[in-house]
């Protein structure tokens, strides 16, 4: 009995060690699984935050609107269909839920909307020349690029979040947590850049 001692000792001990690594690993998968989670909870919620903040450009675009169609109505009695469409499209957005597809689609209808309406604008002399109208042009024409920088930091947030969502082995804990892709913003076709809104001459 007392020649078996030393193998158990040494079986015991063997069995102590594999029971430590176990541990470790474990803990180490804990660690790494609490890590990218909160990785993958920041990178999300930076997307969403900065989508946030295209959709308060797209406000200030859209308070814009009745002021200018307010100011060219008058004149554009022969354009009355482009003007109610920038309203329709309008009223289309402010309807549709914040953060949601459906906003984003309304957004891109005001884009080509209002687009047609700068460019008959710009075929008036008389809009032209209205000072009121040239206020109203310059300030749509810089919330148009604050929209623009701020589409561009969308995207930027939501690929680095994609890149963590659909890379591995972070691709394994986002879809047992529930992480899905993002969709990139994508500009309707006749969009994709802001419209010209530039006057020359008006109000000079």
């Amino acid at each position: 009995m007392e020649r078996l001692a030393p193998d158990r000792r040494a079986r015991g001990g063997a069995g102590v060690v594999v029971a430590l690594g176990l541990c470790g690993v474990l803990l180490g998968a804990a660690g790494w699984a609490t890590v990218t989670y909160n990785r993958l909870v920041r990178a999300r919620a930076a997307a969403e935050a900065q989508w946030a903040q295209v959709e308060a450009q797209y406000q200030r675009r859209v308070d814009l609107v009745p002021a200018l169609a307010g100011a060219v109505r008058g004149v554009l009695v022969q354009e009355r269909d482009v003007i109610d469409a920038v309203a329709r499209a309008r009223d289309a957005y402010l309807a549709s839920p914040k953060g949601s597809p459906a906003r984003a689609r309304a957004a891109a209808s005001l884009d080509a909307s209002l687009g047609r309406l700068v460019a008959v604008v710009e075929a008036s002399p008389t809009l032209r020349s209205s000072e009121t109208v040239a206020e109203l042009m310059d300030e749509l024409s810089g919330t148009e690029n604050r929209i623009a920088v701020e589409r561009r930091r969308y995207n930027e947030r939501v690929r680095d979040y994609n890149t963590l969502v659909l890379g591995f082995p972070t691709g394994l804990l986002a879809r047992v947590g529930g992480f899905r892709p993002l969709p990139y913003y994508e500009a309707a076709p006749g969009t994709s850049a802001p419209p010209a809104v530039t006057l020359p001459g008006a109000g000079r």
